[in-house]
């Protein structure tokens, strides 16, 4: 009899301000199974609940700690980018996650339902050295998705999380 242990299953870490969904719970749950679908192990960061007691601060800690150590375990970060608080930004924690993900060498994929280039998106108007959005700083125009940190680090998909998991299984960004 063969007691050889089968392959452990990639683990995926799931980045996104979906831990801010009033389902935040329900929702991580449909992405665990998505990636069990795919072959993949999901860590959602909820899946780790601070204690009760502890104040403010100190469960933001609680926390910050849980998801760097389960980004440390990942051997991959998927990462939901689509605009959050505003056009052509994503969560700045997603975007700290991505850059630790990265710091780590880990392997980055990102998804967006959001169509068109950061130029396109953001509101701006012409100035002589470029677009200017709203609150007067120069909008970024490398015909990137994303600001050129958070594209140049992940493998950017097109379409929703399911899309970007059928991407990591086949290994190639569409």
């Amino acid at each position: 009899m063969n007691s050889t242990p089968l392959p452990r299953r990639p683990r995926v870490y799931l980045a996104g301000f979906d831990v801010f969904r009033r389902d935040a719970l329900e929702h991580g749950a449909r992405l665990v199974a998505a990636c069990a679908e795919f072959g993949f192990e999901g860590v959602y960061p909820l899946d780790a609940q601070a204690p009760s007691d502890l104040d403010g601060p100190r469960q933001a800690a609680w926390i910050y700690r849980a998801n760097v150590e389960s980004i440390r375990a990942a051997d991959i970060v998927m990462a939901n980018v689509n605009d959050f608080r505003g056009p052509g930004e994503p969560d700045s924690g997603t975007a700290f996650e991505i850059g630790y993900a990265a710091a780590l060498g880990k392997e980055i994929w990102a998804y967006s339902t959001d169509e068109g280039t950061l130029i396109e998106r953001v509101p701006s108007v012409p100035d002589a050295q470029g677009r200017v959005c709203e609150r007067g700083y120069l909008v970024e125009d490398f015909g990137l998705a994303r600001n050129l940190m958070i594209a140049c680090a992940a493998r950017l998909v097109q379409g929703d999380a399911r899309a970007c998991l059928e991407a990591m299984a086949q290994g190639r960004t569409p």
